[in-house]
This record gives C-alpha cells, sequence and structure tokens, in this order.
C-alpha cells in the first residue's frame, strides 16, 4: 500500500502549477464575492492534505477495489435524485446542513479509477463488438443519472473523458473515424432543427439557452448573461481594471452577471485582470493538463497512464466548456473552472485527482 518513496522524484511542477491556479482564484473570489473567499482557502487546504496523503498510496492498491468506485458513483448519483437539494430547477447536491456535497463532481474521478482497471483489464479485446458493448453499458449507467438532475455540461464532460481514456486505451482509429463521421453532421443538423424550432425532446430551459446562443438578439431575457459577460471580458483590455475595484463601469460591481464566483469566474478575471491575466489563467491550466500528460507517457503500465490521461482530461475538457461558454463559443450552461471556480467539493476530488497523478509520477519508469 505504502512505499519507502524518494521526495526528490515528487513531481513539484505538477504541484506548483496547481497551486499557482488555485491562488489566482482564491483572489478572483474574493474580489466577485468576499463572502467566499475563506471557504475557498478551506478548500484547498483540505485539497492540499487529500492530495498529499493520496499521493503516497501506491495506486496499484487503489485500483483493487474498482467495482466498488462504480457502484459508490452510481450510489451517489442515485441519492441525489431522491435526497438531493433542488436549487434552480436542478438537483445536483446533496445537503448536510454544514456542507453541500456535489456527487456529480466526486464520480468523474471515481470513474477515471474504475476505467483504469477496466480497460487495462480487457485492452486485448477492447475493439471487439461485445466489449464495445459492455463498455457502452457501463458509461451509460452513470451518464443517464447525471443528465436525469438535469447536469448536460457535466453529462458531456464525463462521456468525453471516458471517451478519452477508451482512445488511451487502444480504441481503433477506425471507430474513431466512424463515430466522427457520424456525430459531427450529427451536430449540424441538430443545431440547425433548433434553430428552426424542429426538436422537442430537449427540455424547455435547454431549448431556450441554445436558441438564445444562436439568436441572441431574438430572446434578449436568456441571453443577457452571456452578452454581458462577453462584455466584461472586452472591458478589461490588455491590463484589466484590477481586483477589489469599485468601478462604476464594472459589470460584475453592476450585477451584471450571476454567479461570478463560480460558472462565470473567467468573466471576472478577464474583466479585472484584462487579458493578460486571462491567458495566465488558460496558459497555467493547459500547463497542468501537459505535466499530467507527460507523467502518463512516462507511468510504467496502462492503468498509470489511463489515470494520468483521465485527470489531464477533466481539467481539459472542463476548462474548455466552462471558457467556451464565458465568451459566447458554446450555449450557457453551468460548470465550474477547474481550480479557480469556488466549489468545496470541485476543488478537493481534483486535488484528489493530481495526488493519483502524483503517485504514478513517484512510480514511473526508469531511463
Amino acid at each position: 500500500m505504502f512505499h519507502n518513496y524518494r521526495f526528490r522524484n515528487y513531481n513539484m511542477r505538477l504541484v506548483i502549477a496547481v497551486l499557482a491556479l488555485t491562488i489566482i482564484g482564491i483572489f478572483v473570489i474574493g474580489s466577485a464575492d468576499a463572502d467566499y473567499q475563506n471557504r475557498q482557502i478551506i478548500g484547498m487546504v483540505l485539497g492540499l492534505a487529500a492530495m498529499f496523503v493520496i499521493s503516497l498510496i501506491d495506486y496499484e492498491f487503489i485500483l483493487k477495489f474498482p467495482w466498488i468506485y462504480y457502484a459508490g458513483t452510481n450510489l451517489l448519483l442515485l441519492s441525489v435524485l431522491v435526497l438531493g437539494d433542488n436549487t434552480k430547477g436542478a438537483t445536483r447536491w446533496i445537503d448536510f446542513g454544514f456542507i453541500r456535497f456535489q456527487p456529480s463532481e466526486a464520480g468523474k474521478v471515481l470513474l477515471v479509477l474504475f476505467f483504469s482497471w477496466y480497460l487495462m483489464e480487457y485492452e486485448e479485446d477492447l475493439n471487439t463488438p461485445k466489449r464495445l458493448i459492455i463498455t457502452a453499458i457501463l458509461a451509460a449507467v452513470p451518464l443517464v443519472l447525471i443528465v436525469e438532475e438535469p447536469d448536460l455540461s457535466t453529462t458531456i464532460v464525463t462521456f468525453m473523458v471516458i471517451a478519452s481514456l477508451m482512445f488511451c486505451a487502444g480504441l481503433s482509429y477506425k471507430l474513431v473515424a466512424w463515430a466522427l463521421g457520424i456525430g459531427i453532421p450529427s451536430i449540424g443538423v441538430f443545431l440547425f432543427l433548433i434553430a428552426n424550432r424542429g426538436i422537442s425532446f430537449l427540455d424547455s430551459y435547454q431549448m431556450l439557452r441554445i436558441l438564445a446562443w444562436l439568436r441572441p438578439e431574438d430572446y434578449p431575457e436568456s441571453s443577457y448573461q452571456q452578452q454581458n459577460s462577453i462584455m466584461a471580458i472586452g472591458s478589461g483590455q490588455l491590463l484589466g481594471k484590477g481586483l477589489y475595484n469599485t468601478s462604476s463601469d464594472s459589470v460584475k460591481n453592476g450585477n451584471y452577471i450571476s454567479e461570478p464566483h463560480t460558472d462565470f469566474i473567467f468573466t471576472v478575471a478577464g474583466e479585472e485582470l484584462g487579458f493578460l491575466g486571462s491567458l495566465a489563467i488558460i496558459a497555467i491550466m493547459l500547463w497542468v493538463s501537459c505535466e499530467c500528460i507527460r507523467v502518463a507517457k512516462k507511468a510504467r503500465d496502462l492503468s498509470g497512464q489511463l489515470i494520468c490521461a483521465g485527470i489531464a482530461s477533466i481539467i481539459g475538457f472542463q476548462g474548455f466548456v466552462n471558457i467556451c461558454v464565458v465568451t459566447g463559443l458554446f450555449p450557457n450552461t453551468g460548470l465550474p473552472l477547474p481550480f479557480v471556480s469556488y466549489g468545496l467539493t470541485s476543488l478537493v476530488t481534483l486535488y484528489a485527482g493530481i495526488g493519483f497523478v502524483l503517485n504514478v509520477s513517484l512510480q514511473a519508469k526508469k531511463y
């Protein structure tokens, strides 16, 4: 379970990058809503503790209990539908009074652990019809539970993470080509039908968000959040208006953006830190993802590679979707920016994920 690791092999580049991103987030959260800053600091401390402890536990030992992670994820997701706290039409949290827990955030990391074991176990027959069907069923169960919350954005990110793991495990290029060949045109047709109001299986709020994204001038009441976000980011120009500013022309100070400390934290960063500050956040997030991939390349076995690739995928895809939303490139949807947005569940589970990557790094192949 524990090994006598050499701490000179501890990946301090990854730790420094994650800390830098979190500290920037703490300052921006304090500027967005000071009430949440101290809680985020507590989350960082808890996350660091979880990361350090997990980094010392042999990941091979952790992967001895894959079905517990899978069953636990599904039970957590099912419990939130039964016992969860409904907020703004969505049931995504379980409220314990002193803390609110979001199972889907922890579920993403647990699913990375499960599929890292599963895909290594069945690597040889991954591309057979039988294995593909079983894998699709195993992936569908948690995805359906997440979409029922409803949380379409997290469902899409989780799906992309699982798909990335399958690709890294050796999914046939022909299957990938077929999936892209069918999927990309289908998305185009899907958007065309929505634009012409020809889709009925989506919820009304989902339809409205997509229509407001496609034709913001026709749906000003639904598109104002993204339009204000774009205006705020643009107003920051090169260097921004400064953190904690009291400028009367600030979009944030005028309360024109809801959830500025969570889903739209990048908007605040763009307005107050400017283009250079926003670029720094993106660069550090890319650094974290690339460092995870670098560790994956040196991992001693496939399961270690998949753990690192999975955590890199969570950070990369989630960060990409969040930034696309606040800049108007994607329809409006709620998804936190990794390590930057306020949210203790998201922050601590991401730190735990980094802990797994650090353990893989400590056991890397010697060259």
